[in-house]
């Protein structure tokens, strides 16, 4: 069955207050609507088994890759019996440009013989369901449900973990945890869309190892700013994907923090640098006292 999520909003690690975090929240998720209109599960498929095939694939690979490599697959085999009586070797040969093409194989052909044994060869629509199947954890049924079935879910990806963690709307690491947590922040009709939202953001604009912070339409409300570039010169060309044009438009519109100072541009001194200019502040503060006694 579906997960429930707890009612009770756990307390910001931003140290906001629950009605702060709540309007924050709201805040931004308007303005992942306005930048991501189209968001989507980007990863090609036409039924729920070839979702299922997509989002094993799609482990340590990108959508790209996957996207290439699908339709020689899905044309080979259109139904769970196939991959459960797949050749070995073909099968593997088809999928090896996503890499860890041995674990997946075994993942596919055991997906498949699971579904003809227990669920007459179609996918199931209940998440209680979808995990019992090999190599299926609940990021996959959460994906599956929400894009192939329409069932609300929220997909804690790489992506989703570490935007949700920046904008402080949770400091878990642990995938269920943050499921549960962001669950609790948002009505379950916009989970999954929120989840194509967060991951567009994050493939986009709010990268791993150089978020574009000065071309970001989320700069005004993110407790992380300044983790990039946050002179929006820098920033621009930092931002991905069609939507680029559109995305640097409102972030123009909407502008950067005027009192929060950027985390990156926030110098502290050595200790031995500190420690040297008090030195010289008491000389010459003992100097100006010789200078006035000497004066009377």
């Amino acid at each position: 069955m579906t997960p429930t999520h707890p009612v009770s909003i756990p307390p910001a690690p931003t140290g906001e207050t629950q009605l702060g975090l709540t309007r924050r929240v709201r805040r931004i998720t308007r303005a992942l609507g306005e930048g991501y209109p189209g968001a989507h599960c980007e990863l090609n498929f036409g039924t729920p088994l070839e979702l299922v095939v997509a989002v094993v694939l799609s482990a340590q690979c990108t959508d790209v890759r996957v996207n290439q490599t699908t339709p020689a697959l899905f044309a080979r085999y259109r139904g769970a019996a196939d991959y459960a009586g797949a050749d070995r070797a073909e099968l593997e040969e088809l999928i090896r440009p996503t890499g860890f093409f041995r674990n997946k194989a075994t993942s596919l052909i055991g997906i498949g013989a699971a579904l003809v044994e227990r669920f007459d060869g179609e996918v199931p629509g209940r998440q209680d369901d979808l995990v019992t199947l090999p190599g299926v954890g609940r990021k996959t049924a959460n994906v599956v449900l929400g894009d192939a079935f329409g069932v609300p879910g929220i997909t804690v990806d790489t992506h989703f973990g570490r935007l949700v963690r920046r904008w402080g709307w949770t400091a878990e690491e642990d995938p269920v945890k943050v499921e549960h947590a962001i669950g609790a922040l948002l009505p379950r009709k916009d989970w999954t869309v929120l989840s194509h939202w967060v991951i567009f953001h994050g493939r986009r604009v709010c990268h791993a190892r150089r978020p574009a912070c000065g071309a970001c339409l989320l700069a005004k409300d993110c407790p992380s700013f300044g983790l990039g570039p946050v002179e929006p010169g820098l920033a621009a060309p930092l931002v991905k994907g069609e939507e680029a044009e559109h995305l640097l438009a409102l972030a123009q519109q909407t502008g950067l923090p005027r009192t929060k100072k950027p985390a990156r541009e926030t110098v502290r001194e050595p200790a031995k640098a500190t420690a040297a200019k008090k030195t010289v502040s008491t000389k010459s503060a003992t100097s100006t006292t010789v200078v006035k006694k000497v004066a009377r």
